[in-house]
């Protein structure tokens, strides 16, 4: 008896907000990316066998939502952070896919490299042939209190 069912589908988002505070500069990024009425439960980063990629989920406000994440914040004015998700998908359907997510004080064309690299060197590792990479990414200059958030998703059809 599974008490947790596999996630078949995946979405990539991102999203970067200001706050008085730090949390609620974090609180308007998780709402920037359409995840902020749910509970996000952290996880590891794998994709399941055949999770197939949507462009957008409906997640019941409130739910208990599996995702995996990199998230930044600042309280620097004038200060750059980035947040970057990418998911590497095999050849073969029946192997899991993996997730990389990789978050720096540094323009977002230097995180969305690193995440990427660090996707493939997961396929290398575990002597998996790439099929494809998928990422995404945000960069923000803080104005006085400043996050960003990138995640993948994982839910049911």
């Amino acid at each position: 008896m599974n008490m947790v069912s596999t996630p078949d589908i995946f979405s990539l988002v991102k999203g970067a907000g200001e706050g008085r505070m730090l949390l609620n500069a974090f609180d308007q990024a998780l709402l920037n990316a359409g995840v902020g009425d749910t509970n996000l439960v952290r996880m590891s980063s794998i994709v399941p066998p055949g999770c197939k990629q949507v462009s957008n989920i409906q997640l019941p406000p409130g739910g208990l939502i599996p995702v995996a994440y990199a998230h930044i914040d600042s309280d620097i004015p004038g200060e750059v952070i980035s947040a970057a998700i990418a998911v590497a998908l095999p050849e073969d359907e029946s192997l899991p896919g993996v997730i990389m997510e990789h978050e720096a004080k540094a323009p977002l064309s230097v995180v969305e490299a690193k995440v990427r690299q660090m996707a493939e060197d997961a396929f290398t590792y575990r002597n998996r042939k790439l099929r494809e990479i998928k990422s995404l990414g945000v960069e923000h200059t803080v104005e006085q209190c400043g996050a960003v958030f990138a995640g993948a998703v994982l839910w049911y059809k």
